[in-house]
């Protein structure tokens, strides 16, 4: 879209001329939070079907780790591209597009669980399909928040309380289908979430963006490579955002990685799948708490605040690796879900205020991909370093680690300076085209200039 708007509004996107976004709710936004929420309700059950599934059929920690992994990869390999394709095309229709595979993918897992016929290599093509969609759906996520609610942070706080309360339910709810009938049935309840989720994002209707921030589709190979490249420039001038990422794929290798599948083995090894739900339902009511204190804390430094908040998650992986009781993990698990969560709000915040519209899905595929490109590595050398030093040595080693990561991101000036952008500020610097923060304004001048020097070659 130009700004003589000589390209029309995509459907399903809005018809030409101005609307003012509601500073949180609306009829839109109510849809666009029922679909994450319901989504992320199936996928919170997922963890517990694969570790209970695979355990029943005689497969241990290392193949659940590789079963998440092979998500873990497709997504984090070809996010980005999925980025190019959101600042191109109908990001409403990707999102819905991407469910209804998904919808396909998990009725196909229930079905090879209910039959008993269950093939690790089946299970990881599963996941690799679904990452691929995951990898198409998730950029248009960070351009559609702002798009349909001025208040930024209260947007994003109110969609991680409801993807957390989802966390609280669904492994409860998981467990439950695993005990009473089959991991098939936890399969077939989590297509059933995307199902929901492709219908209230049908039902959605975005408004238009501003003049001059789509890219026009279908130019050919050589400009979307030019669009990565773009999307590279802008992402690698802002000193804050891949500070946080290169620090986070220590994150993903040393902790989270191995943490998820650990966790789920070890307490369903030890206490069952119902425990695990139990646990899990803990993180979720953590991360609750911590979407609540972001909808009512506005600290000015966003990311310095956050990066404090994630000290919390040590407790998740310590706990359970220390061998505590039930009690003790689950207030771990609560205490990092409130971190994690809190955190999740800043980071995401700053990024969907401090990056102009017309890059924000590549910069965010960029941020996804950075973020979890090693958390298939970590998922992956999860069983291997269980069987040489124990599961519970590997969670220990998580928990001292995150600590370390924490003093890291602090460590960073551009990360602890970073200084909040208000949402009507934040619409008119990007408009504008003005820098993200002061620390980084010349870089970002030059960026921008070159964008948009970019984009008329291209027009």
């Amino acid at each position: 879209m130009t700004g003589t708007s000589s390209q029309p509004a995509r459907e399903g996107e809005g018809v030409a001329g101005p609307r003012t976004a509601r500073a949180v709710w609306s009829r839109d936004f109510a849809l666009f939070f029922a679909a994450r929420a319901v989504a992320r309700l199936g996928d919170t059950m997922l963890p517990v079907a694969l570790a209970a599934g695979l355990l029943q059929h005689g497969y241990g920690a290392g193949a659940v780790g590789l079963a998440m992994a092979a998500t873990a990869a497709a997504f984090a390999g070809l996010v980005i591209f999925g980025g190019v394709l959101a600042d191109r095309f109908s990001t409403r229709k990707l999102m819905i597009g991407a469910d209804l595979v998904r919808v396909g993918t998990q009725a196909l897992a229930a079905a090879l669980f209910f039959s008993g016929h269950v093939v690790l290599w089946q299970i990881c093509a599963i996941g690799f399909v679904n990452g691929v969609a995951g990898a198409v759906f998730q950029p248009g996520v960070a351009s559609t928040v702002p798009r349909l609610a001025s208040d930024v942070q209260g947007a994003n706080g109110a969609i991680r309380v409801a993807e957390s309360a989802a966390q609280l339910a669904g492994p409860a709810v998981a467990g439950l289908l695993v005990g009473f009938a089959s991991p098939g049935g936890v399969f077939a309840a989590h297509a059933t979430t995307y199902a929901v989720s492709a219908v209230c994002l049908l039902l959605l209707r975005l408004p238009p963006l501003p003049p001059g921030s789509r890219a026009v589709a279908g130019r050919g190979a050589k400009a979307f490579r030019a669009d990565l490249v773009e999307g590279w420039r802008e992402f690698r001038s802002r000193q804050w955002l891949w500070g946080v990422i290169a620090v986070w794929c220590v994150y993903m290798i040393a902790v989270w990685g191995p943490t998820v599948p650990l966790v789920a083995t070890e307490v369903v090894g030890e206490h069952g799948p119902r425990a695990y739900g139990l646990v899990n339902s803990a993180l979720g009511a953590g991360t609750v708490v911590g979407g609540l204190l972001a909808l009512r804390l506005r600290p000015r430094r966003m990311l310095r605040a956050g990066a404090i908040a994630l000290v919390g998650f040590a407790a998740f992986p310590a706990s359970v690796g220390a061998g505590l009781g039930l009690p003790a993990m689950a207030t771990g698990a609560a205490v990092a879900g409130a971190g994690m969560s809190f955190w999740g709000v800043m980071w995401a915040t700053s990024v969907q205020t401090q990056v102009p519209p017309d890059v924000l899905n590549r910069i965010h595929a960029y941020d996804v991909a950075g973020s979890l490109a090693m958390m298939p590595v970590g998922q992956a050398l999860a069983g291997p370093a269980a069987s040489v030093i124990g599961a519970d040595h590997v969670l220990l080693v998580a928990g001292a680690t995150s600590f370390a990561v924490c003093a890291a991101l602090l460590l960073i000036p551009a990360v602890r300076g970073l200084v909040r952008v208000d949402a009507a500020a934040a619409g008119s610097d990007r408009t504008a085209g003005r820098p993200d923060d002061r620390a980084a304004s010349r870089p970002d001048d030059r960026t921008s200039g070159r964008s948009e020097r970019s984009r008329a070659q291209k027009r």
